[in-house]
């Protein structure tokens, strides 16, 4: 896979202001209360594991490149795994959403 490099070009003032305008002019795309921003709780946190859950070790084969991607990451990608199927199982509902 190639990387393409980009330059990224900020939008002018009078740009930005007609973006900010047309953004607050739509009722589906209000800013959020400081009320709404204060519940907000970081994702990655609810993805960790309850404490003191249990760990089942199993042998279970996925493609190389799935787990090169995994392994990229760096140490703890086992980690990074597991917290992607955490999140595929609760939006599914299979697990609950943690508080």
């Amino acid at each position: 896979m190639r990387h393409i490099e980009r330059e990224i070009v900020p939008p002018t003032d009078e740009e930005d202001a007609a973006i900010t305008a047309a953004a607050l002019s739509d009722p589906d795309a209000l800013p959020l209360t400081q009320e709404q921003l204060a519940q907000l709780r970081p994702w990655r946190l609810r993805l960790l594991p309850p404490p003191g859950s249990p760990k089942v070790s199993l042998r279970i084969d996925y493609d190389a490149d799935l787990v090169d991607v995994f392994k990229r990451t760096g140490e703890g990608w086992e980690a990074g795994m597991n917290a992607v199927l955490r999140e595929w199982a609760m939006r599914r509902g299979y697990l609950p959403f943690p508080d």
